[in-house]
């Protein structure tokens, strides 16, 4: 159990924050554990209807934590980060996103897979793989140009700035922005309206929306294969030097 993910249940709901503030929320294994077993736990517990991810100051997760992925490769067959988003994919109670400040990689992926999702007015996201030299994850590499098309798409994942709250609104990743007091409250309220409803309906109901499972699934795990090895290439050995020394990356070598 991690102590950066906090989880609490209560009226039906529960609450998945992400806690580690001194790093910007960033995600470690043990991390992704915790909130994979979190998913995976609710669907057979009866007391839970709904679950909110959400998390803590200015943060909502500001992506991998690099050092902590390089320091524990490990050869299982299923690490926790794979175990978290084929439970984004595969859970049948609706999940939703909270996002609260700065949502990098994983932060904004995630939210994807969520059925709703509301950001504060002073949420930032990016998807800056292609500039750490990596590629997409978590099915955005299909999803983003189904919600968005494929120029959009290619906009948010080839050149991987930043964006605001508006844009993600925009461009459909976000149902609503809200002020940033609000946010919880209006996350709860939504989460409670759900609660309220015939569970198997709703369950079979997400089912139908997300009829394409299995082909979310094949694709990320397609993603997650060349990401594994784009970890250990040299453009990413450079991109991760850099990204320590505070520097901008040189490719100018590499074809």
């Amino acid at each position: 159990m991690s102590d950066f993910v906090k989880v609490s249940v209560s009226d039906g709901i529960q609450t998945l924050k992400i806690d580690r503030t001194d790093k910007k929320n960033a995600l470690t294994q043990e991390m992704y554990a915790v909130l994979a077993d979190s998913l995976l736990a609710a669907e057979d517990n009866p007391d839970i209807r709904v679950t909110i991810i959400t998390g803590t100051a200015d943060s909502f997760t500001s992506g991998n934590d690099l050092m902590d992925f390089l320091q524990n490769a490990t050869q299982e067959e299923e690490k926790p980060v794979e175990r978290f988003l084929k439970a984004l994919v595969s859970i049948r109670k609706p999940l939703i996103g909270a996002v609260n400040g700065i949502a990098v990689g994983v932060g904004t992926t995630m939210l994807l897979h969520c059925d709703l999702v509301y950001a504060s007015e002073d949420a930032v996201f990016s998807l800056p793989f292609v500039n750490l030299a990596l590629v997409p994850e978590a099915a955005s590499s299909l999803l983003l140009p189904k919600i968005m098309g494929h120029q959009r798409a290619s906009e948010l994942l080839l050149l991987g700035d930043k964006f605001n709250a508006e844009k993600a609104h925009a461009y459909g990743i976000v149902n609503e922005v809200v002020p940033a007091g609000q946010l919880e409250t209006v996350a709860l309220n939504t989460a409670k309206a759900l609660a309220a409803k015939a569970p198997e309906a709703l369950r079979l109901s997400k089912a139908l929306l997300k009829n394409d499972s299995e082909s979310v699934m094949k694709h990320m795990y397609a993603e997650l294969e060349i990401f594994s090895t784009r970890l250990t290439s040299a453009e990413a050995r450079e991109a991760m030097q850099a990204f320590m020394e505070k520097r901008a990356p040189d490719f100018k070598k590499f074809n």
